[in-house]
């Protein structure tokens, strides 16, 4: 009984944990297509090289461009904003694994797909956007991940001692760049403190 309880508890916090964790991250977004516009329209220095922000919103500037510019102020000559959305479908056909959709100044989003049945590898989805025109070089190509830090702040959405075992929890997740099977030598993670 004491078992359960711990597990439903651990569990619940979690998920409570994660709702206002992506509430902040949500209320924090800047619209992704009016962004590039202002920033193109005085751009920075451009250096050679694709680089891919991995970001869970589409329509939002991914907090790890922000920082790459805030600290690097360039801009690769070849920028795309990738998400991965998971279906509930056990597998996804290759022709339907990816979509592009071009923004300006040589940005473009990308959707890619992956049923639950599915291994996700994102490198060797990249491959198949060749019959789009697209060739990532590996050694020309840099992976930048946003990692949210977790800080726990007197009246969050939860008890002090659930957003302490949040926080504790949000540590100890396992790394994306592992997960989505990028080259550890080309990810780039860049920090962003969230206070719950």
């Amino acid at each position: 009984m004491v078992i359960g309880v711990s597990i439903f508890f651990v569990m619940t916090t979690w998920y409570r944990g994660r709702q206002i964790l992506l509430e902040r991250l949500r209320s924090e977004d800047i619209p992704l297509e009016p962004f590039l516009e202002s920033l193109l329209a005085h751009p920075p220095v451009r250096v050679s090289g694709t680089s891919i922000f991995l970001t869970s919103n589409s329509n939002g500037v991914p907090h790890a461009l922000l920082h790459n510019l805030a600290h690097n102020q360039v801009l690769h000559e070849c920028v795309v904003f990738l998400t991965v959305d998971y279906l509930e479908t056990p597998r996804v056909l290759n022709e339907e694994r990816i979509s592009i959709k071009p923004l300006i100044g040589n940005c473009y989003q990308f959707t890619v797909r992956y049923g639950f049945k599915d291994e996700t590898d994102l490198p060797d989805a990249l491959e198949m956007c060749k019959q789009h025109g697209f060739e990532f070089e590996p050694l020309r190509t840099s992976y930048f991940l946003s990692r949210e830090i977790v800080v726990p702040t007197p009246g969050g959405g939860m008890t002090q001692w659930q957003e302490w075992i949040f926080a504790t929890m949000a540590r100890n997740v396992s790394n994306a760049a592992e997960c989505f099977k990028l080259p550890a030598n080309r990810v780039l993670e860049l920090g962003t403190r969230i206070e719950i």
